[in-house]
């Protein structure tokens, strides 16, 4: 665990570092969508459109897209909603909405801060793991 001005990052007690404190955090499936959107507009600007794009642009579109659990934008946006009234912290919304754990005892071990005293009890962390495979199914 690296130090930042002598507290110790720990991501089990939400401890991300400066970086953490004033990001916004975006599950896989939104950053998808923000680059598809930015790979139609330069297409609509230019007719060779493949130049326009770095080989890491490209890339990242790829990954983005090979590990969103959700391709929907409806659906994108619901999960950024499910997990969000649940006053889970960003960093807790990113995990959960690109890992997709399906049980209680994986969300807790995934993202062990939600199981800490007075965040959620394992009824809370059920409905909002049935909320979001729910989403899924219809997707």
């Amino acid at each position: 665990m690296a130090s930042t001005g002598g507290e110790e990052e720990d991501a089990s007690e939400l401890k991300l570092g400066e970086d953490f404190l004033k990001a916004k955090c975006l599950m896989n499936a939104e950053v998808a969508l923000i680059l598809e959107k930015k790979f139609e507009t330069l297409q609509q600007l230019s007719e060779d459109a493949s130049s326009q794009f770095s080989q890491v642009f490209e890339k990242s579109l790829q990954y983005v897209k090979r590990f969103s659990r959700y391709q929907n934008p409806e659906a994108v946006k619901q999960v950024r909603e499910v997990l969000s009234r649940n006053q889970l912290a960003e960093f807790e919304v990113c995990v959960i909405g690109n890992l997709c754990p399906e049980t209680v005892e994986e969300a807790k071990a995934l993202v062990p801060s939600i199981a800490k005293k007075d965040r959620m009890d394992d009824e809370q962390i059920e409905q909002m793991l049935a909320d979001l495979a729910t989403i899924k199914k219809y997707e």
